[in-house]
């Protein structure tokens, strides 16, 4: 099988196909710098990606002290060798002669050079006279999902019992964190109940919002490997565009946005009608059934086809899939977590899983998908706003719990009230109270909705922002201090996917310049501002990654996600592990709920859970009387209309979403060559009726406005569904790698200048996909295609009209099948 292929052309790879139940074979992925042979390389370090929430493990290529290539893992239990195409190229970022090197602070309005010493000393006086004056509610900490367990870990404790603000978030928020709260409010506690594995033992594979072709490609190849093998899994696809997964699925769903609710109580409904239910296992390990039969019992396919827009026999079709299904896995994703309704939405997938008895079995499986590489760990370390190892803030043995591992007092811990989600803490900046804001590995200037208000609130002088980055990106240039950072690959740590899977990265080059890890930065900080537990010793006790591991490991111990049975030397060399790793399941536990639902006893659980209308959290007393034995909730929602319809003036869908090219704001991807030629630019998306309604034509540049803002950008003619337009979230307003000036900025290429200002009530995950648009013709494109990519969900409905989208030479890299040495 040996041989090389174009990843850009190509972004997949080669087939090898399996049956199910059979093992996922190898293809060992590798792409070296030109002029690099395998010989060449001096020494290979351990890691896994940094640009997708997937996890494949990898190997980094080093010589003469630089990154020169990476290989798949073919003893890894993710990926067994394979990379995606931002695996494959995007180490080059690691080595961008753009990265910030010294340590910035603003100076008579410019940010200037300085060192460590200034920089971290504007940083703790500030931190300190705000601590004086204000306490601890006026300064805010808003995080990342690509650092490291470690470093989390030490941000909850500094935030939590240092500090002691409730203002800790990450930009996870904007990506999973509907996916943990719809787990805690169907099981009481985060944690996926399945496993990558369960793709091989699938008969029906649901995708719900899920682009996964695109989002974790090296899954998508092993989606494909069944499919194209003996007896392949029947796909249900519920998308409003043609993803390369739809273009495989059994039955396509295309639902108007903001309808999810409406067609998965159909889906529910044709189930429960036909009796496709498991009534042994709703009997014993469930509560609430009654009253989600009930309330689907009127929500029947042709009452939701007029709220979808899909036809009601595709509707009956896919239940029929789903229903018959002896094996059934389902991923959720950013097209249910970043619309309307989100979390009753993803609930209702689970509702699927729980009335058909589809859990803890090979092939019955649910994965409530994370976006970002590390967005498990802030979940599990309290770096999203929780507390750390799935406690509950409502539960006063819980906060007893850490109190007496950080050797605080409990009332050192805040928890007089739900912890600050991010979109709050920007508002109580734009308010005045919080008067700090520490922005870590994020780019809220481009990711976060209706930019020109986070733009205003940013540049207030009286928020003092420090921003901890590679580079001198959009939120970088407002900021008051910049501190250079370290990333993947200049450090050790460790990271866990959407999986539960447990990797260690290790060191493989310096830093640039004085750039330093992120977990010595916060160490630097806490030492500096001298924070002490109760007894007057040092509260942060722990001095580099391994330390902080096995504090780590303190904390989660007798948790769900109990690391007690890993280390790094059981990491190293080998495949990663899932969580709970204990004495118990010393080689990890690759499923949830195998024997019942384990953690939503009343005095264990994470959550005693929210009304999925309003969010408010439900009392103690209620979740015990509701659920006394623990077991999981089937929890019924109501389709409410989105917040924001089409109007007259407005008369399209707005929809922003990601590429298979790039991550983020594309602060890393947008410095890959392969990547940033394969993209490179802005779009905007209509389908052929609708550009034809407007006399538009593949290429025009098209200004795409709503409400609270507009972009402009070339037109991509493609299948999506009528009645839509779609942008991709990804490009900012910096024009060259050195980093853009607020002075010369391009107006309009963000998507997110045009998103609104609302978000779930229950997971409080801003919602991305519910806007109304609108759609003008700003120039004609004279024949020049779109800059959009032609191999996913971009494809165009003419395609002999569009060049192929190629990498070329630059873009090739080799594939190898099962080998004796494994890549161990």
């Amino acid at each position: 099988m040996d041989g090389s292929v174009d990843r850009i052309a190509e972004p997949w790879g080669v087939r090898t196909p399996y049956g199910p139940g059979d093992g996922w074979p190898v293809r060992t992925d590798t792409h070296l710098a030109a002029g690099i042979g395998e010989d060449d390389v001096e020494r290979w370090a351990q890691t896994a990606s940094l640009l997708h929430s997937n996890g494949d493990a990898m190997d980094v290529a080093v010589r003469e002290g630089r990154i020169v290539g990476v290989r798949g893992r073919a003893v890894d239990r993710v990926n067994r060798g394979r990379l995606g195409p931002k695996d494959l190229f995007g180490w080059q970022a690691v080595g961008s002669g753009d990265r910030l090197t010294r340590p910035l602070v603003r100076e008579g309005g410019r940010l200037v050079e300085s060192d460590w010493e200034h920089a971290m000393g504007r940083i703790v006086s500030r931190s300190k006279e705000l601590l004086e004056e204000r306490g601890p509610g006026a300064v805010g900490l808003y995080t990342t999902g690509q650092l490291f367990l470690e470093e989390y870990y030490t941000l909850a404790v500094i935030a939590r019992a240092g500090i002691g603000t409730h203002h800790l978030d990450g930009n996870t928020r904007l990506c999973t964190a509907t996916a943990a709260e719809a787990l805690k409010e169907t099981f009481a506690c985060d944690g996926q109940p399945g496993s990558y594995t369960d793709v091989d033992h699938a008969d029906v594979i649901a995708l719900f919002g899920h682009n996964v072709a695109e989002t974790q490609p090296v899954l998508w190849m092993r989606m494909l490997d069944r499919l194209d093998g003996p007896e392949p899994p029947r796909l249900v696809c519920v998308d409003p565009r043609p993803t390369p997964v739809a273009r495989r699925a059994t039955v396509h769903l295309a639902p108007r946005l903001g309808t999810n609710v409406a067609l998965l109580n159909a889906l529910l409904h044709v189930i429960i009608r036909g009796d496709r239910v498991d009534h042994d296992f709703v009997q014993a390990h469930t509560v609430g059934y009654e009253e989600l039969a009930a309330r689907v019992k009127t929500c029947t396919p042709h009452w939701a086809a007029r709220i979808c827009d899909v036809p009601a026999a595709a509707i009956e079709e896919a239940a029929a899939v789903i229903g018959d299904a002896e094996r059934l896995l389902s991923t959720v994703l950013q097209g249910v977590y970043q619309s309307h309704q989100a979390t009753a939405a993803a609930v209702q997938v689970n509702n699927l899983h729980l009335i058909r008895g589809m859990l803890g079995r090979p092939g019955a499986g649910l994965l409530q998908m994370n976006g970002q590489p590390s967005a498990e760990n802030t979940r599990e370390c309290g770096a999203d706003g929780d507390l750390p190892g799935f406690r509950n803030w409502q539960n006063d043995e819980h906060v007893a719990e850490l109190a007496r591992l950080w050797n605080v007092t409990p009332d050192t811990i805040p928890h007089y009230a739900p912890p600050t989600h991010a979109m709050q803490i920007l508002r109580y900046a734009e308010q005045g109270s919080v008067r700090m804001l520490w922005i870590t590995g994020s780019n809220p200037a481009v990711s976060l909705p209706e930019l020109s208000r986070i733009r205003a609130v940013l540049s207030q002088e009286r928020l003092f922002t420090v921003v901890q980055d590679l580079f001198l990106n959009e939120t970088a240039q407002l900021a008051d201090v910049v501190l250079p950072a370290a990333t993947w690959a200049e450090k050790t740590g460790t990271f866990t996917n959407a999986d539960r899977t447990v990797h260690l990265s290790e060191k493989a080059v310096e830093p640039p310049g004085e750039a330093r890890p992120d977990l010595d930065i916060l160490l630097d900080y806490a030492t500096r501002m001298d924070f002490r537990d109760k007894d007057g010793g040092p509260l942060i006790t722990w001095h580099d990654p391994e330390s902080a591991f096995r504090a780590w490991q303190r904390c989660s111990a007798g948790r769900p996600c109990d690391y007690t049975g890993l280390s790094y030397d059981r990491l190293r060399g080998g495949s990663g592990i899932q969580w709970p790793c204990t004495a118990d399941a010393p080689d990890g536990t690759e499923r949830l709920y195998t024997d019942g639902i384990g953690w939503a006893h009343p005095d264990g659980c994470e959550s005693y859970g929210k009304d999925l209308v309003t969010g408010a959290a439900l009392e103690p007393v209620e979740y015990r009387s509701l659920n006394p034995d623990g077991k999981a909730l089937i929890k019924a929602a109501e389709y409410l209309p989105p917040h924001e319809d089409t109007t007259p003036d407005f008369p399209l869908q707005l929809t922003t979403g990601r590429t298979l090219y790039h991550f983020h704001t594309r602060t890393k991807t947008g410095r890959v060559p392969q990547l940033d030629a394969a993209a490179p630019e802005m779009w905007a998306e209509l389908s052929a009726a609708e550009a034809a309604a407007r006399g538009l034509a593949e290429g025009d540049l098209v200004e795409v406005a709503t409400p609270r803002g507009a972009v402009r950008a070339r037109l991509r003619v493609t299948a999506i569904r009528d009645g839509l337009v779609f942008l991709p979230f990804h490009y900012g307003y910096w024009d060259t790698p050195a980093g853009y000036q607020p002075q010369t900025r391009v107006a309009g290429r963000a998507a997110n200048e045009t998103t609104i200002t609302d978000w779930d009530p229950v997971s409080k995950q801003p919602l991305f996909k519910t806007a109304a648009a609108r759609v003008r013709l700003f120039a004609h494109g004279d024949g020049v295609p779109a800059p959009a990519p032609t191999t996913t969900a971009s494809a165009p409905v003419h395609p002999d009209a569009v060049p192929p989208t190629e990498g070329g030479p630059q873009a090739h890299a080799t594939h190898a099948g099962d080998r004796p040495e494994d890549r161990s």
